[in-house]
């Protein structure tokens, strides 16, 4: 997969799980990826010891992602050109 800078993420909330957003960074700098939101912060009742990225649903232009770590999870919304399995190449090579 190339690699570019045309990608942003949106800072609209200002809580985030702990290391999502490094990754994130690494994420938005792939070609095709345009735009990446951190959403919904919530807690969950099971525990996750070490981060987890995974694609939820389908969104008009991109997928939807849930990040979970401890006890915590975070939507994450991806506008992208690329495919499911493309996206899911380039989340396990960033992580």
């Amino acid at each position: 997969m190339s690699k570019s800078s045309d990608g942003r993420i949106v800072w609209n909330h200002s809580t985030h799980l702990d290391g999502l957003i490094p990754i994130l960074e690494k994420l938005v700098l792939y070609e095709g990826v345009r735009t990446i939101t951190p959403a919904v912060l919530s807690r969950s009742r099971s525990h996750i010891p070490k981060m987890k990225l995974k694609i939820s649903v389908p969104i008009r232009g991109g997928f939807k992602l849930i990040a979970r770590q401890g006890k915590s999870v975070q939507e994450v919304f991806i506008i992208t050109d690329l495919t499911r399995s493309e996206l899911e190449d380039a989340i396990a090579e960033i992580i």
